[in-house]
Formats: structure tokens, C-alpha cells, sequence
């Protein structure tokens, strides 16, 4: 048996087609994978924090396939500000040794389902086993308004044990 949640993400563009600062995501149990999960696209992903404070702050370093990132986020539940910014490989390399002891490592599958793409991530190393799929909105009227596909299941949003801060923390 595996313990599970999901996040969809939409474009993270706003309509004036400025680059959005808020992420509104949700986050699910899986009842079952989707069919057909290793035909859809997939990466391993790293990532490690630098920085973790109140109020849901979170400074991150993150490798997904070639593409490395800083991310700040600030908020919590549902609901916050994130602003990414992409690093060299020297840049990444310099700041990764700060995370030790704040890591983890998945594989992301990127499902679509409608006009939203399911991220499923599905844990290595000390979470083996747990699998986790989120999902982004633009706005919090098309987050309510989400029907979900029926491998879904219940809906674990904001609770900070499902977080990837939570796990990367956890011994």
C-alpha cells in the first residue's frame, strides 16, 4: 500500500501575461495511479533547503533534469507568494552543500487531465513509497471549481505532514 496526494498545476501566467507571484495549489491522496503513468513525461527531481521560518517560508534549491532553480515562498494552506529564479550549475552547486540534512528526491510524472496537467511525484530514499500529486491554479474561482479524475482522492491540503518542506525536514 502507498500513501498518496496530488498537485495540478495551471500556467502560471496571469492574463495582463505578466509572470504570477501567488500560487493557489491542491493537494490529494491518490485512490490508484492513472493508466498508462510511465508513458507521460517524467524527470527526477532534487531539492534542498536553504532557509525555513514562520509564516510557511521557504528558500529552495531545486534540479529538475537540467533545469536548476532558487525558489523563495512565503504563505500557507492553499494559497501564497513564490518567486523562482534560475541558477547556473555553478550557482547550484555552490549553494547545494547548505542543504544537507534538508533534502529529498523524486520522479515527477506529468499527467494531463482536461485543461490541467497532475503532477505525480513518487518519492526515493528515505520517503520510498510515498507518492504525492499536486495541482496549481490561476485563480482561486478555477481552484474551486476543479473536478477532479476519479483516481483521486481525498484532498489533504495544508496539512503540513503532505508538505515537501515537512519531508524534506523529517528524519
Amino acid at each position: 500500500m502507498f500513501l498518496a496526494f496530488t498537485k495540478i498545476r495551471l500556467g502560471a501566467m496571469s492574463a495582463s501575461k505578466k509572470q504570477s507571484t501567488r500560487e493557489i495549489e491542491r493537494k490529494f491522496l491518490l485512490k490508484r495511479f492513472p493508466p498508462g503513468l510511465k508513458k507521460f513525461p517524467h524527470d527526477t527531481i532534487v531539492q534542498g533547503y536553504l532557509a525555513v521560518g514562520r509564516g510557511g517560508l521557504q528558500v529552495r534549491l531545486r534540479k529538475k533534469g537540467s533545469v536548476r532553480s532558487l525558489t523563495f515562498k512565503q504563505g500557507t494552506k492553499g494559497a501564497r507568494e513564490e518567486r523562482e529564479v534560475r541558477l547556473t550549475a555553478e550557482q547550484f552547486d555552490a549553494l547545494w552543500p547548505a542543504t544537507i540534512g534538508r533534502r529529498l528526491t523524486k520522479v515527477r510524472y506529468d499527467v494531463p487531465w482536461k485543461k490541467h496537467t497532475v503532477e505525480i511525484d513518487i518519492y526515493r530514499g528515505r520517503h520510498r513509497g510515498l507518492v504525492v500529486a499536486e495541482v496549481e491554479f490561476d485563480d482561486l474561482r478555477s481552484c474551486a471549481a476543479f473536478e477532479r479524475p476519479d483516481w483521486l482522492g481525498r484532498d489533504v491540503t495544508g496539512k503540513p505532514k503532505y508538505s515537501n518542506v515537512a519531508l524534506a525536514l523529517k528524519t
